[in-house]
């Protein structure tokens, strides 16, 4: 006999679903560089900005060929663009000529050009521009060497020989020894009260290190050509050295120093008789031309300055001495700083010079080399 149960249901086991399969995303294409592009293009802006400025200068150097009849343009030496300081509206110019930091003849600065060089070139432009009336000579350094120092004497004395357009100075902060040096044969000097000013003086000195030697067991081999030929070298035995090459050497000094206190002795006579109104050189000056640095007031009394004031008061004698008819617009002519006087700078070398590293910024004195440099910055 059949039963009547019903038969339980099972369900049907789970449907396994094969793993899904992971396809790996396809390489990203490698990227190209723009290194090269960054480059071209940064090279044609530096292009570009080198030709509209040789262009800017061309033109300039058309329109200031127009303005100065039988003058001419300079084709060696640093080339200058004429740039306005003050704006006043006038015909007529006052060019203003700095001398910053230490005065050297050797190679610095943007072109490759020295001190020395520059100062000549923007006389030169001075002379040339009848529209120039006077110069201002703005002095803020602390002197250099002497010849660096003398030649920028000459010519402005030349300059002002040849031009009959007057320089006045106008002292910073420091106006010291070689400082001063070409500040005395301007027409005119004013000086702030604060002026660190005079120091009339020469030096020279060197650096004997033999005891250094003797500690570390160097001893030198000297061969020269004459008893005199290593009179000033650093590696000698302080006590071979005579009192024959001291004098020698001291000769040296006493001349050179004795060129210094002519060219103040003459540069301030002469801007007495052709000003009248200006300082005459104290009876006793010369007992103060030992070295010794002056304020400004101090140098007023004793002659070596004219007139305590500003840069301002400075350019209105500048007009003054000048003839200036009205206001006169006040100009500097600047070095142009081009891509081929930036290239050139690359290929400048540093000149030898014995450097202590004490965190200072200090000249580079030279062995054997005379200076007319302020004491403030020899220790």
């Amino acid at each position: 006999m059949e039963s009547n149960t019903p038969t339980p249901f099972t369900p049907p086991p789970p449907i396994q679903l094969p793993p899904p399969i992971i396809v790996p995303p396809p390489p990203a294409p490698p990227r190209k560089s723009r290194g090269w592009m960054i480059i071209a293009i940064i090279l044609f802006l530096l292009l570009g900005v080198s030709v509209l400025t040789n262009l800017g200068s061309l033109f300039k150097s058309f329109t200031h060929l127009s303005g100065m009849s039988g003058s001419h343009q300079r084709s060696v030496g640093p080339r200058l663009d004429e740039m306005v300081l003050e704006d006043n509206d006038g015909s007529e110019k006052i060019a203003m000529i700095p001398v910053e930091g230490i005065i050297s003849s050797q190679l610095g600065g943007r072109g490759g050009y020295n001190l020395v060089t520059v100062v000549k070139a923007q006389l030169d432009r001075a002379a040339e521009d009848k529209k120039v009336k006077a110069v201002i000579l703005k002095v803020d350094s602390p002197g250099g060497e002497v010849m660096a120092s003398d030649d920028i004497a000459r010519a402005i004395t030349e300059f002002q020989s040849n031009s009959g357009k007057p320089v006045v100075v106008s002292m910073g902060s420091l106006a010291a020894s070689g400082g001063y040096y070409i500040s005395a044969p301007c027409k005119w000097i004013v000086a702030n009260e604060l002026t660190i000013t005079g120091s009339i003086g020469v030096i020279m000195q060197g650096l004997n290190y033999r005891g250094l030697m003797d500690k570390v067991g160097l001893r030198p081999e000297v061969f020269k050509s004459g008893k005199y030929k290593d009179m000033l070298s650093g590696s000698r035995e302080p006590d071979s050295i005579t009192s024959e090459e001291r004098a020698m050497v001291q000769k040296l000094i006493d001349e050179t120093f004795a060129k210094f206190k002519g060219v103040v002795a003459d540069g301030r006579k002469s801007a007495h008789e052709a000003n009248k109104d200006g300082q005459e050189l104290a009876a006793d000056w010369a007992d103060y031309a030992d070295g010794r640095v002056l304020s400004g007031k101090e140098a007023l009394k004793l002659g070596f300055v004219d007139q305590l004031g500003t840069f301002d008061d400075a350019v209105e004698k500048a007009g003054e001495l000048g003839s200036v008819k009205g206001q006169a617009n006040v100009i500097e002519y600047r070095q142009r700083n081009d891509l081929a006087e930036l290239f050139g700078m690359f290929g400048q070398s540093e000149s030898r010079a014995f450097k202590v590293d004490l965190g200072l910024d200090l000249p580079k004195l030279q062995v054997g080399r005379m200076y007319f440099l302020s004491p403030l910055f020899l220790y």
